[in-house]
């Protein structure tokens, strides 16, 4: 069972988040020193039927004694969404920034992976970004997926936005 830093930082710092909770499903190794590309699979918690894949960069002890940078990894990331069941959507925010559905300490304190959803209600679609957030220095590392809704028997719980 892998330590992440985030598990670290909540234990040490007595803090929970509220948002999307990640499942590891993948690591691939990708040289000598123990640096791995991890594959988390994310669950949007107000989407039903949406499943979001982030991959990541986590650096390796032997990377960590070589650098000299112990407590933070690399601010890459990929995401990739897809519908993996009837898309039932919940209590959504519609505005223009949207809402962060999923956060993860990638430093000891300070820098955070982040996963954003926004709607485009013009084209019916759902867009999630996954990016690194942190209090200064901000990272323009991000990638983009989306969830078109044209066409899909989709449910919404509070009624389709007009």
């Amino acid at each position: 069972m892998r330590l992440t830093l985030s598990l670290l930082a909540a234990a040490l710092l007595g803090l929970t988040t509220l948002s999307a909770t990640a499942q590891q499903v993948g690591e691939v190794g990708v040289d000598w020193l123990g640096n791995d590309i991890i594959i988390d699979a994310v669950r949007d918690p107000e989407v039903e039927g949406v499943t979001c894949h982030v991959s990541y960069f986590e650096r390796g002890i032997v990377d960590r004694l070589q650098k000299g940078n112990w407590f933070e990894d690399p601010s890459d990331s990929s995401i990739a969404c897809r519908q993996t069941g009837p898309i039932k959507i919940g209590d959504i925010d519609l505005s223009e920034d949207g809402e962060e559905i999923f956060n993860e300490g990638i430093s000891l304190i300070w820098k955070q992976r982040v996963v954003n959803r926004i709607y485009d209600k013009a084209n019916d679609t759902l867009i999630y970004l996954s990016h690194s957030r942190q209090v200064q220095d901000g990272s323009a590392k991000m990638s983009l997926t989306t969830v078109p809704l044209y066409g899909q028997q989709v449910v919404w719980t509070n009624g389709k936005p007009e």
